[in-house]
């Protein structure tokens, strides 16, 4: 029954008794004692005590009807200040779910307040009774945004709060190392060998340093610019060929400079809280400022003997990769207490680059056609959890798988599909509520993928 109905029923229903109160009261005032009839001036007498009766009557229901719309605004009143109360109810119930396993995993609430940060650091304090002061009565608390964890891989699981700027240096150190060996000529058995052995062990050491900074423009929405720096070392041992050298030679190689700056949009898509996922879609176009492969000088009389053709290796190791790129892909997060876990999906397309020609050297220039490079699928999973409440920890596993390379829409000799699987492990260390220093240690588990990548990132928010 609708609420004005019943209020209408209620105040109808207490005039009725009222007035009937009134007519039997005055029917006993107008009787006389012992049952005797009235006297001739009696009615005039009745009539006034009526008269008065009614009167009576009439002012007590206009103050039942004042008291009666005093208690329905009372009511409204009531009403409003307990549906406050349930969205505060709520709001806190989710906040409160959220924070708590942040601090315990290590997140990073206090970076913007009482939301999460932009890339996965650690929080203060640790509790439900340390989670965040009761906001006042009738006043929502701030939105709170997905736990965070320490950060392991290139893609942030949190995002920036608006109107935040986070300005975060990083350094990474990577090395690897290849062995190969070709036997250049043919067997009588097994154990002997006609021809020559060309036996080449590779080294590679990369240093990035990289200023990436982060704006959230909305609680959902954040941009992020990165300007990588390198410097790459490469040295190849190998013995010549054709010339029965008993003497290890070492071609070195190297190169710096400004690498292929990086801009990256990303969008909440939900709101999660305890035990229900959060998941975060983003967009990143890597542009191609570093010195690609085709402007460098490739060596062909370094290390000519005789009628080879030298190595065939750049004489400066490039910064950049050369091709435009684009790359979608999904985080998600999904805090269960003690831990939360989390991972990335993406697909990276290069852009393939037409009339291409590298530069050889004392040959001129060579034409090359059409060249592309394999798109890259990305797969990565992980979990983390705090230690206290300033450290915490993470552990996950990525692995790529690389499409071949193709000039001229064939395939070049040598290419094959890649993977390359590594084996991640994180921490996280707060100074204060601005300032988080970051480290992740990469293992390489397959063949192709580098031995070993250290980072160190040091986010700071403003």
């Amino acid at each position: 029954m609708a609420r004005n109905s019943w209020i209408g029923r209620c105040a109808a229903g207490c005039v009725g008794l009222a007035m009937l109160g009134g007519i039997a009261v005055a029917q006993e005032a107008s009787a006389p004692a012992g049952g005797a009839a009235p006297s001739g001036d009696d009615p005039a007498q009745l009539s006034e005590t009526i008269r008065k009766s009614v009167i009576a009557q009439g002012e007590r229901l206009d103050a039942m009807r004042s008291q009666i719309a005093a208690q329905i605004r009372q009511i409204e009143a009531m009403q409003r200040e307990l549906a406050v109360q349930e969205a505060n109810y709520r709001a806190l119930r989710h906040a409160v779910g959220m924070d708590v396993l942040a601090r315990q995993r290590g997140g990073s609430a206090n970076v913007a307040g009482t939301s999460a940060s932009a890339r996965p650091m650690p929080a203060d304090g640790a509790g439900v009774a340390q989670v965040q002061e009761q906001p006042p009565v009738g006043q929502a608390p701030p939105s709170s945004g997905p736990p965070a964890v320490a950060p392991i891989f290139n893609q942030p699981g949190v995002l920036t709060p608006r109107g935040k700027l986070v300005v975060e240096p990083s350094y990474q150190f990577g090395y690897s190392s290849a062995d190969r060996v070709d036997l250049i000529g043919y067997t009588v058995i097994p154990a002997i060998l006609i021809g020559l052995i060309d036996a080449r062990q590779v080294k590679t050491t990369t240093q990035t340093a990289t200023l990436a900074m982060r704006y959230g423009l909305t609680n959902r929405l954040e941009f992020e610019v990165r300007v990588p720096y390198l410097y790459n070392h490469t040295d190849t041992i190998s013995r010549e060929i054709f010339t029965g050298s008993a003497e290890d030679r070492v071609f070195t190689s190297s190169g710096h400079g400004l690498g292929d700056i990086e801009a990256t949009a990303r969008y909440q898509i939900n709101d999660g809280g305890a035990d229900r996922p959060y998941y975060i879609g983003w967009l990143r176009f890597k542009s191609r400022t570093g010195t690609d492969p085709f402007e460098v000088t490739t060596d062909c009389v370094t290390r000519c003997v005789q009628n080879a053709t030298g190595t065939g290796l750049p004489l400066q190791v490039p910064t950049g990769s050369g091709f435009y790129s684009l790359q979608p892909g999904l985080t998600w997060l999904f805090p269960s207490d003690p831990v939360v876990f989390f991972g990335n999906v993406s697909y990276l397309h290069n852009f393939p680059r037409h009339n291409v020609s590298r530069h050889v050297l004392l040959g001129g220039t060579e034409p090359l056609g059409t060249v592309s490079v394999g798109d890259v699928v990305d797969v990565s999973l992980g979990m983390g959890f705090a230690l206290n409440d300033k450290a915490s920890i993470s552990l996950g596993y990525d692995q790529s798988f690389v499409g071949i390379t193709k000039q001229n829409n064939r395939t070049v000799a040598g290419s094959a599909k890649t993977v390359l699987g590594t084996l991640l492990v994180g921490g996280s260390y707060r100074f204060n509520d601005k300032r988080t220093l970051n480290f992740s240690l990469g293992v390489g588990v397959t063949r192709d993928t580098p031995d070993a990548t250290v980072t160190v990132r040091l986010p700071m928010t403003y």
